[in-house]
């Protein structure tokens, strides 16, 4: 019985780790950018459901959509009037770019914030569920199942509206997309924003489940990492069942070396899938 509890603990934690991989996982595969500011993204969205709760009272459940509204917005500006200059150009610039747009968001943050640990201390949980001698949190499989419903929900509109058609023309062929008459830059904004609404969205969930600070970020960001190339890049489906993987991991991980180890052996997967298949799970040939 022991182990069904570590296995409803891994899926409730990767469905949140797939939720903080999306985004991400979507704007590397269609720009080819790696986003150094996703983690930044998580921990601003997270303090938007904190402070909307502590001064609105409003619930991190809905403030997740204003969380990604809020934080979405902002990434689309950031993306046309900054990153959208680097595009195309080596993956090193478009890395060291963000990687510096991110310390500048880190530190107003912390100047902000402080580095204080916060959680959302919810008033009313949702309690405890016992079914077969399992313990269910059921705030945390609230949260999961909302970040499973952002997964799809965008996944759904990528694939039926005319942005997402916009996307996809233009991650298979830029140039060609343009000929078509698509605005590259406008829709490269618009991944970004995309991601970024994820990120902010998931950030929003996790704040009534985890501490954080704006020196969590890095930590988001790594296991974002970790979750796209155990999936693939620039799929979904695959941010999906690579967030699941990796909650699974790092819970009988934790279980068979200790919690201390749990991400080491993550990343040693990461190592070995890197090494014999670079694609991951359910990558796409060309974003290797």
């Amino acid at each position: 019985m022991i182990y069904l509890q570590y296995l409803v603990n891994g899926l409730m934690l990767g469905g949140l780790y797939a939720c903080i991989a999306a985004g991400f996982s979507l704007v590397w595969g269609v720009m080819n950018i790696i986003n150094m500011m996703h983690g930044a993204f998580i921990i601003l969205g997270a303090y938007v459901a904190f402070f909307s709760y502590s001064w609105l009272g409003i619930h991190p459940f809905f403030s997740m959509i204003s969380a990604g509204l809020i934080v979405g917005a902002f990434a689309y500006y950031i993306q046309k009037g900054i990153i959208n200059r680097v595009v195309g150009k080596p993956v090193l610039v478009t890395l060291t770019l963000t990687f510096g747009l991110d310390m500048i968001l880190n530190n107003a943050m912390l100047a902000a914030f402080t580095a204080d640990y916060r959680k959302v201390v919810l008033t009313s949980s949702l309690g405890v569920a016992e079914w077969g001698g399992v313990f269910i949190p059921l705030d945390r499989a609230a949260a999961m199942l909302l970040a499973l419903l952002l997964i799809l929900v965008v996944y759904l509109a990528l694939r039926n509206s005319r942005i997402g058609r916009a996307i996809l023309a233009v991650r298979c062929d830029r140039e060609a997309a343009a000929l078509m008459g698509v605005e590259v830059n406008k829709t490269y904004a618009m991944t970004f924003a995309i991601g970024a609404l994820m990120a902010a969205g998931s950030g929003a969930l996790m704040s009534a489940v985890f501490p954080f600070s704006p020196i969590t970020g890095y930590l988001f960001l790594g296991k974002a990492f970790i979750i796209c190339v155990l999936g693939g890049v620039g799929s979904i489906a695959g941010a999906v069942a690579g967030g699941i993987l990796l909650g699974l991991i790092e819970s009988f991980g934790g279980m068979l070396l200790g919690p201390e180890h749990a991400l080491t052996l993550a990343f040693t997967l990461l190592l070995l899938l890197l090494i014999f298949r670079p694609r991951g799970l359910m990558g796409v040939r060309g974003f290797e």
